[in-house]
């Protein structure tokens, strides 16, 4: 009897669990969206290549030692970091760490934060508001086109709006619960966000503070008490980063890349802060050309180029720089050197990756960054005024009177207004990072369109908001639509049209209008149409973009192939340097990570990258340079990236000491790539790839590569190249000189055999 006791507890146990789990309802529409979301987001991410292979270097560096995982060294030898925060990156170093670097595992996260943001979309909005909007509100965070974009990629984006929802989910549990202790996590989550993009999480921050503030039902006292406590769990979660960096000597860590003093906090409040409000360089208080002054004519749409030229009227970009360089030679096209990872060509924005629209209040419904995000833009902000007031309550003494779902909407209002401002006024940012509005709109469209309908059926005062934000919100995206397909421009504000006299005149002649709902959910699958085939465009192309986007010109001809965003590796020089490194610590210095970085996920081997991501950071003194030459830690430098005010005393050394290598192809007595470079005549320059890292490398895929050229493979020799057509070209920069633009390849290059200069 003694035996059968444990056996009968233990299939009880079992019993009441398989209870438990067969009493679960689940919602089989937001099983079907998720089921859409991961496949957005996930096929073909196999054609990744190397994603953005800036961050990719970082990752297969960062696998080598718990010290570069730490601080998020941008190389094998920990000189210096990428100019980011590291706890994104730790998520695709233990996705490599346990899969291999491949494109597709360092992408593996930002794929499950996005599935991941849209289930907390529908959990945030079923709490207060039910199911029918929390299901509306996950479709349309599904299916905005950027979040699909940015979900592709190995950049932070879409890392930190899993986070941000993820603080703003314990917050409201904290209310509901009235347990403080969520509030405590919640702001706890708000502080891993800052080490994810920095100041670029606490936009959202005082949306926190207001929804804690209204929505409990306490005192004042306490709330104030509740708060300054969670602001210490904020604080401590925010600064311990960045503070172990800047406590750690600085000789026993990597230099703090995109950072003019080397610190942490400055990066964050410097940099990655008030400079991106202000377009202001690095450095030199410079601003960005072009930035918030772009003319109204742009390209097409906010696709990268891939297959279609940019806006002759977009702004030149710095030469690859956020800091004070020149800019480039190339026509106004941020094109490899210019955008992060490579971008295509123009970036993946509309005339480009610096394409950001004319500041102001209408700027997001501009065509630079209004395809990518701003679809539903109408009907989220119209949806609030419905929403807020079919959720009065019949006893309300006023009519600004708060009620529980009120309240709900002044959080996703305070969401959505400062990151409104933000990109209404920024003078620096890419396209891309307009995810930050993809939640507050997918709510407040969600929400609003579930009211809209509601008021409209009761014949409310309100009734006339839902035929308007149809026609509003068809014209608009006929707008968006008008410059790829002409006729279905019109076809879609004609079906706007005739679909809102209906809903305009049915409330005044009919007596019943249940019946003729048909008529509102006609009018809101309309309005989803364009934005589901832009969202579909990044999956079918199998794009991974470093300046990700969605448009149809990725569905062009020449714009098939993923892997954007990855430089390209000269194979004769690759093969010189690993012959002749000997025990060097680095395989060669360049000027720039956007250099180094295709040579470093090929090789796994260290490559300083002087001056970090754009040539301009003082991470090393000549007389630190010198010294490692002399120590043999150092053979090489190659000429082939920007350079910018910090390294240019070392490559005035380099040059006046050094020997130039002249290599000639192992095929062929003709002289490979690697040559003393000369000014070339910018009608003859080769084209530039739309994803190259490293200025002037060939597009992944061309058909006929420079001689000694292949794609990087040796750190991901298991990765699968995209095998289908080029990303495109832009026109490459006309008077390439050595040392500026131009990267192993496709454009000229010099390499100097530093060893030389003590022997």
């Amino acid at each position: 009897m003694e035996q059968k006791e444990p056996m009968r507890s233990t299939r009880n146990k079992k019993t009441n669990f398989l209870t438990r789990l067969k009493s679960i309802k689940y919602d089989y529409w937001l099983i079907a969206i998720l089921i859409l979301a991961a496949f957005l987001y996930a096929w073909n991410i196999w054609e990744a290549g190397e994603a953005n292979d800036f961050y990719t270097a970082a990752i297969v560096s960062m696998t080598k030692s718990f010290k570069n995982f730490w601080f998020a060294s941008f190389d094998p030898a920990g000189f210096i970091t990428v100019d980011k925060p590291p706890v994104a990156l730790w998520f695709m170093t233990i996705s490599a760490k346990i899969f291999g670097v491949h494109g597709w595992s360092v992408v593996l996260p930002s794929i499950l934060f996005g599935i991941g943001s849209v289930y907390l979309i529908y959990s945030l909005v079923h709490k207060r508001f039910g199911r029918v909007p929390a299901r509306l509100a996950a479709l349309f965070m599904t299916l905005t086109p950027i979040v699909v974009a940015d979900s592709r990629t190995n950049n932070m984006d879409a890392t930190l709006v899993f986070f941000l929802l993820l603080s703003v989910y314990f917050t409201q549990k904290a209310v509901l619960k009235n347990q403080q202790r969520y509030l405590w996590i919640g702001f706890a989550l708000m502080g891993i966000a800052f080490n994810v993009k920095m100041l670029q999480a606490f936009m959202i921050l005082p949306a926190l503070y207001l929804y804690y503030w209204l929505a409990t039902n306490i005192s004042w006292k306490k709330k104030l008490l509740h708060l300054s406590i969670a602001t210490v769990f904020l604080a401590i979660f925010t600064l311990i980063w960045p503070l172990s960096v800047d406590m750690t000597n600085s000789a026993n860590r990597p230099y703090e890349g995109g950072s003019e003093t080397n610190s942490a906090l400055e990066l964050a409040f410097g940099y990655n802060g008030t400079q991106r409000l202000l377009g202001q360089t690095t450095g030199t208080g410079g601003a960005f050309p072009g930035m918030g002054s772009s003319s109204s004519k742009k390209s097409k749409s906010m696709t990268p180029p891939t297959g279609k030229k940019s806006s002759k009227n977009a702004p030149t970009p710095p030469n690859g720089s956020k800091k004070g360089t020149a800019p480039t030679n190339d026509g106004g096209q941020p094109g490899g050197n210019n955008a992060k990872g490579g971008g295509a060509g123009t970036g993946g924005a509309g005339g480009g990756a610096f394409n950001i629209g004319t500041a102001g209040p209408l700027r997001l419904f501009q065509k630079e960054l209004g395809p990518q995000i701003s679809w539903l833009l109408i009907i989220a902000l119209l949806g609030l005024i419905s929403s807020y007031f079919y959720y009065r309550g019949s006893k309300m003494k006023r009519w600004y009177s708060l009620t529980p779902q009120r309240k709900e909407l002044w959080l996703w209002a305070g969401w959505l207004v400062p990151v409104f401002g933000f990109f209404s006024v920024a003078s620096f940012f890419h396209p891309y990072y307009t995810i930050m509005l993809a939640p507050a709109i997918s709510v407040l469209a969600g929400v609003g369109i579930f009211t809209m309908i509601k008021q409209w059926k009761e014949k409310s005062e309100w009734s006339m908001l839902l035929p308007v934000s149809i026609l509003g919100t068809s014209a608009l995206q006929a707008w968006y639509v008008f410059d790829d397909y002409k006729v279905l421009a019109w076809v879609l504000l004609a079906l706007g049209i005739l679909i809102s006299i209906p809903l305009f005149v049915l409330p005044w002649v009919s007596t019943r209008l249940k019946s003729k709902r048909s008529f509102a959910i006609a009018g809101v699958i309309l309005v989803m149409l364009a934005p589901t085939f832009w969202s579909l465009t990044p999956t079918i192309a199998g794009s991974s973009d470093g300046i990700p986007s969605a448009g149809p010109s990725l569905l062009s001809s020449a714009g098939m192939g993923g892997g954007v965003g990855s430089g390209s590796v000269d194979n004769t020089l690759l093969k010189y340097l690993e012959k002749h490194q000997g025990n060097s610590e680095y395989l060669f210095a360049t000027d720039d990570s956007s250099t180094a970085a295709p040579y470093i996920v090929e090789t796994g081997k260290a490559v300083m990258a002087m001056g970090g991501f754009n040539g301009t950071d003082k991470a090393i003194t000549l007389k630190q340079f010198k010294k490692l030459v002399k120590e043999g830690k150092l053979k090489y430098y190659y000429a082939a990236g920007k350079t910018g005010s910090g390294n240019s005393a070392i490559v005035s050394w380099i040059k006046k000491h050094a020997k130039k290598v002249t290599l000639k192809s192992s095929t062929e007595s003709a002289v490979s790539s690697v040559t003393t470079s000369t000014k070339t005549d910018s009608s003859s320059a080769p084209s530039a790839p739309s994803g190259a890292q490293a200025g002037g490398t060939p597009p992944s895929g061309s058909g006929t590569a420079p001689e000694g050229m292949k794609k990087p493979s040796g750190s991901m020799k298991n990765m699968k190249k995209p095998s289908k057509k080029p990303s495109g070209t832009g026109n490459a920069p006309g008077g390439t000189s050595e040392g500026m633009s131009g990267g192993p390849g496709g454009q000229t290059g010099t390499l100097y055999d530093l060893s030389s200069i003590y022997d």
